[in-house]
């Protein structure tokens, strides 16, 4: 066979082999509030990625290191790189419009806080910031998620939302439509590394499980864990209720990698482009 022949096989089975990569079919949504996956190599250890400075969650897949990359929501459409033992892989970020949502309030310091509010929400922020950016070297025991609960999906990742005509942070998780009360099921082995009672998030629960990927479960009811507990996929973490800044009982889910909040769709197979 032809020299040249040879190459383009080559290259046509390392397309393929590329092409179908379970993870990158799955995971591989690379717009704001997304998420890359990036080939690594075969390297015998796992080799440290970083994308804007912060640690990446990276895996394993039948012999290929993967980088599983967040893309936060306000990263512009173009060119990121990922950082690599020195080197820096290139990657495209696509762009994405989400849709637009007005909420009315009855309690107007939640949508204008108090100086009182203020100084209470800036110290809940900073602790919660800490949680998204812990990092835990465990292995995720799955990275195609459960549902935490089982219900319809009344409002999607990234709305933009105005509460009271005022345009606010957009919506950072999904929202299932289920009833106060409902369990609310951990998606994949973890453990708990906060819990509390916030302004706006209510009774909150955060799950990290391993390398930066966190699931946090706010507006809760009842929490029925505590801070360092170890759960395995299924466990229930709290029930579904309305507390915080909520016009009715539903259960809020989000979902980060590398401090970036990304579409939970993305991981239980429901992504809408």
């Amino acid at each position: 066979m032809p020299r040249f022949l040879v190459v383009a096989l080559l290259v046509c089975l390392s397309s393929f082999a590329q092409a179908d990569s379970y993870i990158t079919r799955l995971l591989n949504k690379p717009v704001p509030g997304g998420v890359a996956v990036i080939d690594l190599g075969n390297a015998s250890q796992a080799p440290k990625a970083t994308y804007d400075g912060k640690r990446v969650l990276v895996v394993n897949e039948q012999g290929t290191w993967r980088a599983i990359v967040g893309i936060p929501l306000t990263a512009k459409p173009g060119q990121a790189q990922l950082s690599v033992a020195g080197r820096a892989i290139s990657f495209d970020v696509g762009s994405k419009k989400y849709p637009e949502q007005r909420i009315t309030l009855k309690n107007t310091r939640q949508v204008n806080p108090n100086p009182a509010d203020i100084k209470r929400i800036d110290g809940e922020l900073a602790e919660q910031l800490r949680a998204y950016r812990s990092f835990s070297a465990g292995t995720p025991s799955n990275l195609l998620l459960d549902k935490p609960v089982s219900g319809p999906l009344s409002s999607k990742f990234g709305v933009r939302r105005f509460f009271n005509g005022e345009e606010r942070n957009p919506h950072s998780g999904l929202d299932f439509a289920v009833p106060a009360g409902t369990p609310i099921k951990t998606p994949a082995n973890g453990k708990v590394i906060l819990v509390g009672d916030y302004f706006f998030n209510g009774n909150t629960v955060f799950v990290d499980h391993g390398q930066g990927f966190i699931s946090m479960f706010c507006h809760m009811s009842k929490i029925d864990v505590k801070v360092g507990q170890d759960l395995v996929r299924g466990a229930v973490v709290g029930r579904v209720g309305s507390t915080g800044r909520a016009t009715g009982p539903h259960m809020h889910w989000n979902v980060s990698l590398n401090d970036a909040r990304v579409d939970p769709a993305i991981f239980i197979n429901a992504f809408q482009p």
